[in-house]
């Protein structure tokens, strides 16, 4: 049954959520960004859409699809903001730009969310500027999840600040522990500290400058050190670090997925033997490569912002897209956002140790 129009435009009325999505950015624009929009919409009766970008260009994508046109509305932006140009120029010139309107929704609660595959560095520029950071909140992180043999982990930072430092890392445990136990429902998560080794003097200046503080900081559930062999068995359930080790984690776990999975094919096609052994295991592999496959946990939001921004891989297919929107439900229905205000506005020097 579909969901009741809203009628209205923007912010969340009623039941309905209004999430913008930047239909220009990514590799795939507009075509996965469409797609993705429109298996939304069929999967989720709470979500309404606001398309940006060139009208043409979507109205021409969209004819393929039969949909809910009551949901879904087509705000024309002129440009598009491409990957190479340098983020805080491209933020300022293009204002007419897909990802700068949606940005601007977000900000004067026209949208509750906005997903983006677009060019990263422009979107935690734009998240930041336009948007606008949580008071107290020093730097916004990228969060995406994980999987692992045990559920997911949660990555903070995988790539907005390479230079963190030791108190930025208790807040993305902080931020990171809300939207663990009220998006996923894990309780009193695990918060661990990616490290070289599980002792505590063992680390680089700002591991062991954090350890600490993380250990004194109360609300949280810090578990220590975790070696990056031990993620894939789930060995905490936030694990935070600067953005060039999270980054380096997270696109080196894609690759060896994917080249395991290719492997893994190969082999089985490789004979007749292969082939029959194949057919006999392909159930219960589909799963697993299901359970490992990024796709379907969606984007990363950027943490610590008044509203709410998801990116998505600039590769992203219509899936990846479809699932970074439906994650903005359980966001915005659990105010993650007004949660994250609430914890550092409760908090006294929670960066210090005691």
């Amino acid at each position: 049954m579909k969901a009741r129009a809203s009628g209205c435009r923007g912010g969340m009325r009623g039941n309905m959520i209004t999430i913008a999505v930047d239909g220009m950015g990514g590799d795939n624009a507009p075509g996965c960004m469409v797609q993705g929009a429109v298996e939304a919409l069929e999967q989720s009766n709470e979500i309404q859409i606001r398309l940006l970008g060139i009208p043409e260009r979507l109205e021409e994508e969209l004819k393929q699809y039969s949909y809910d046109k009551s949901r879904l509305e087509i705000i024309p932006a002129s440009e598009v903001i491409a990957t190479e140009e340098p983020p805080v120029e491209a933020i300022k010139k293009k204002k007419d730009s897909s990802l700068v309107r949606g940005l601007n929704m977000v900000r004067t609660g026209e949208a509750d969310a906005l997903v983006t595959c677009g060019s990263t560095g422009a979107t935690l520029v734009g998240g930041q500027v336009l948007a606008g950071k949580i008071k107290g909140v020093r730097r916004t992180p990228l969060a995406p999840l994980i999987p692992t043999v045990n559920g997911v982990t949660l990555l903070v930072d995988c790539g907005a600040n390479v230079d963190a430092r030791a108190t930025d890392l208790v807040q993305f445990a902080q931020m990171g522990s809300i939207y663990m136990e009220n998006v996923l429902g894990v309780k009193n998560p695990r918060v661990g500290i990616i490290n070289i080794g599980a002792e505590e003097e063992k680390g680089n200046a700002l591991v062991k400058e954090a350890f600490p503080l993380l250990k004194a900081c109360e609300g949280i559930n810090f578990i220590g050190s975790v070696e990056a062999r031990e993620i894939p068995y789930g060995a905490c359930d936030v694990l935070v670090t600067e953005a060039f080790v999270g980054n380096v984690i997270l696109k080196l776990y894609e690759g060896v997925g994917m080249a395991l999975i290719k492997e893994i094919k190969n082999a089985m096609y490789s004979s007749t033997r292969g082939k029959v052994g194949g057919l006999m295991v392909k159930p219960s592999l589909k799963g697993v490569v299901k359970k490992f496959d990024a796709s379907e946990y969606g984007g990363a939001p950027l943490l610590g912002l008044k509203g709410l921004v998801v990116k998505a891989h600039g590769s992203s297919k219509a899936k990846e897209v479809k699932n970074a929107i439906l994650q903005c439900v359980t966001f915005k229905e659990q105010r993650i956002a007004e949660k994250i205000e609430t914890c550092l506005k409760n908090e006294s020097r929670p960066a210090e140790a005691k």
